[in-house]
C-alpha cells in the first residue's frame, strides 16, 4: 500500500449542501493520483466563508482532507498570526507524516517560510517538492524567493514548470496536469469542426483580475486596435474575479467591444467558454506555465501569451501560438493585430500543432512521469 501526504495551502470550504470541496485545479490533480497512490492525505487551509464555483468535491473516501487554520495576508496582525500558529500546523503535518510513504509540499505558498526549512532540516522521510511558480523568482515576493533559495539548495527533487538556466539535477521539468484523457477526446470533436470567421471572433482571458496578470495591458492593447480591427470581434469573454473587477468593467465599456465578465467559473462552464472561443490572451508579467493555456489550447483556443520561461518550452511563435515579447500595450495589440488577421488555412495549422503539447499536459502523462522519475 502505498501512501501519501500534501501539504499545501489549497482553499477548502464547505458548500450549501454541507459538502467538502477545495480549489477545483488542485481537487482535480488529487482526484487522479490515486491512479498512483491507494491513499492520500490533504493537509491543507479550511475557510469559513462561501465556497467558489470554481471548488470541486474529492471522488473517493481514499482521500482524507486534514484541516489547518487560514493564515496569511497582508496586514501586521496576519503575520502575527502565521507566527502564533505556526505550532499547532507544524504538529499536525508532523502527525499525518506519520501515516504516509511520501509527501508532496506545493510551493511557494506563506507557509512554506516555516514548513519548508522543517522538512528539509527535520524530516528525513521520502517526498518531492512541487514547485508551481515563476522558477527564476526575480518578480517574486521576498517569502517566495526565500523559498526557492532553499529549494535549490536541498537534495530532495523538485518538480518545475518549464527549463530554467543552471538547473540543478534535483530539479525536474514536470508539466502542470489539467487535463483528462476524456476531455483531450472531447477536443478532438471540438477542433474538428471548429472553424475560423474572420468577422466573427472570440477572444477570452482567464486569471485574477489583476495587472501581475495581464488584464490591464489586454484592455489597453484592445483600445489601441482600429476600428475596422474591433469589428472582427465578436466578443471578449473575461473569467477570474479580483478586487479590481468594477475598475476593469467601467473602462471596458469605453472600448466599443462586446465584453462579459462572469466573475469565478466552475471548470465545465471556462471549458465551454474556450471552446467557442478562437484565442486566450494572457500578457502576464511572471508566470510558471499556466494550466488554462493548455486547457484552452485543447479545444483551439489558440494562445496569444507572454514570452517568458516554461511557456516558451511549450508555445512557438505563429506554429501553436503567439508570444508576446514585450509587455506593453502597443507591443500587445501589434500581436493581436497579427493574430487576428490569420486566414481559416494558418488557424487550421495552428489547431493540428496543439495536439503534442496538449497531450503533455494530461493526468496520465504527469502520473507515468512521477512513476519514473520521483518515486
Amino acid at each position: 500500500m502505498r501512501t501519501l501526504t500534501i501539504i499545501s495551502h489549497t482553499e477548502h470550504y464547505y458548500d450549501k449542501e454541507g459538502q467538502l470541496v477545495g480549489l477545483g485545479a488542485t481537487v482535480m490533480e488529487i482526484n487522479q493520483l490515486l491512479s498512483v497512490f491507494d491513499k492520500i492525505y490533504h493537509v491543507a487551509m479550511l475557510y469559513k466563508n462561501p465556497a467558489p464555483a470554481s471548488c470541486l468535491p474529492y471522488t473517493s473516501n481514499a482521500i482524507t482532507f486534514v484541516p489547518i487554520p487560514k493564515v496569511g495576508g497582508k496586514k501586521i496582525t496576519d503575520k502575527l498570526a502565521i507566527v502564533r500558529r505556526m505550532p499547532a500546523i507544524l504538529k499536525r503535518i508532523s502527525k499525518t507524516l506519520k501515516h504516509s510513504d511520501y509527501f508532496q509540499f506545493r510551493a511557494p505558498t506563506g507557509i512554506g517560510v516555516f514548513v519548508l526549512p522543517y522538512l528539509i532540516y527535520l524530516y528525513h522521510g521520502k517526498g518531492w517538492f512541487k514547485y508551481a511558480g515563476d522558477w527564476s523568482a526575480k518578480q517574486s515576493p521576498i517569502a517566495y524567493k526565500f523559498q526557492n533559495y532553499l529549494l535549490k539548495n536541498q537534495k530532495r527533487q523538485v518538480t518545475i514548470n518549464g527549463s530554467w538556466p543552471n538547473q540543478k539535477s534535483n530539479c525536474i521539468t514536470f508539466e502542470n496536469p489539467c487535463l483528462t484523457d476524456q476531455e483531450i477526446a472531447s477536443g478532438h470533436e471540438i477542433t474538428a469542426i471548429k472553424k475560423w470567421n474572420e468577422k466573427a471572433i472570440e477572444l477570452c482571458f482567464v486569471g485574477r483580475l489583476e495587472a501581475n496578470k495581464g488584464l490591464d495591458v489586454f484592455l489597453n492593447a484592445l483600445a489601441l486596435l482600429s476600428e475596422e480591427t474591433k469589428q472582427t470581434i465578436k466578443k471578449v469573454h473575461v473569467v477570474g474575479g479580483g478586487t479590481l473587477l468594477n475598475n476593469y468593467k467601467s473602462y471596458a465599456e469605453k472600448l466599443n467591444i462586446t465584453m462579459t465578465f462572469y466573475g469565478v467559473l466552475s471548470r465545465n462552464d471556462v471549458h465551454e467558454i474556450y471552446k467557442k472561443s478562437h484565442g486566450i490572451v494572457l500578457p502576464s508579467k511572471s508566470e510558471g506555465f499556466p494550466k488554462v493555456i493548455a486547457e484552452a489550447l485543447n479545444y483551439g483556443c489558440i494562445p496569444v501569451v507572454s514570452d517568458i520561461y516554461a511557456i516558451r518550452d511549450y508555445i512557438t511563435h505563429e506554429k501553436n501560438g503567439f508570444l508576446i515579447t514585450e509587455l506593453s500595450a502597443h507591443a500587445v495589440a501589434n500581436v493581436l493585430n497579427a493574430f487576428l488577421k490569420i486566414d481559416s488555412v494558418t488557424y487550421q495549422k495552428l489547431i493540428e500543432a496543439r495536439v503534442q503539447v496538449v497531450n503533455k499536459f494530461s493526468y496520465n502523462y504527469y502520473n507515468e512521469h512521477l512513476i519514473q522519475s520521483v518515486l
